[in-house]
């Protein structure tokens, strides 16, 4: 559990305190943009696979609060889906939140498809899949790892936010202005219309088709089925 604890702090302080605060600034100043993004990058990978290898090894120790239900793992499921159907899109499409792409701003028709949804559409899919993967998983590692990763998901959308309006300035907040953190707030509000044609078909079908293979493989993969 002490690795399990270690690695969820350091990969969300990581995000949280390093990316998009002063200390970012003052890294990229020393170093430059270039190499600061090369480290980054690859502590953010030796977080991810730190976080794998001391879940496992924590799995089974620590008190259980809740376990898995079959209404649970039918909600957890539906989450799950729509998760996929926010990452996929989210991955595949150009949007100034995401990491050298401030450019999009630019384009006449920056805001359109997933973006009239959430302008971190990627961010709000990990924050559904770990709240989807809590409801089943009440046991103390569980709830380091997937409680870590929806703290890191939600909170990083305000980061991004911060980071790209100090960066940005009016051109950012424009785009926030017509645009919603909150998925589906833009839409409700009038500012944005929803199109599932400007998403993109075979992005959602694409979503579709990974989440069905993870149900399929989840029991082979993590020793534990999917389904109810």
């Amino acid at each position: 559990m002490t690795s399990l604890i270690a690695a969820t702090a350091f990969f969300v302080l990581l995000h949280l305190l390093v990316s998009g605060t002063r200390l970012r600034t003052t890294l990229t100043g020393v170093i430059g943009e270039g190499p600061y993004m090369g480290v980054f990058s690859l502590a953010s990978v030796a977080g991810l696979v730190w976080l794998g290898f001391a879940y496992a090894a924590a799995r089974g120790q620590g008190g259980i609060w809740w376990g898995a239900t079959a209404t649970g793992k039918y909600v957890q499921l539906g989450l799950t889906l729509l998760a996929f159907l926010l990452i996929v899109p989210g991955l595949t499409t150009p949007n100034p939140t995401s990491v050298k792409q401030e450019g999009a701003l630019d384009k006449p028709d920056a805001i359109k498809g997933m973006l009239r949804i959430t302008r971190h559409p990627f961010l709000w899919g990990v924050a559904i899949w770990a709240g989807g993967h809590l409801l089943v998983n009440g046991d103390a590692p569980s709830l380091l790892l997937f409680g870590g990763l929806f703290v890191l998901a939600v909170f990083g959308t305000a980061s991004i936010d911060a980071k790209r309006k100090a960066a940005l300035g009016a051109k950012y907040e424009a785009f926030m202005a017509q645009t919603s953190n909150i998925p589906f707030a833009a839409i409700l509000s009038g500012r944005q219309k929803l199109s599932l044609g400007e998403i993109g078909w075979w992005r959602l079908l694409l979503a579709v088709v990974i989440w069905a293979a993870l149900v399929g493989v989840h029991r082979m993969a993590f020793g534990v089925s999917a389904l109810p």
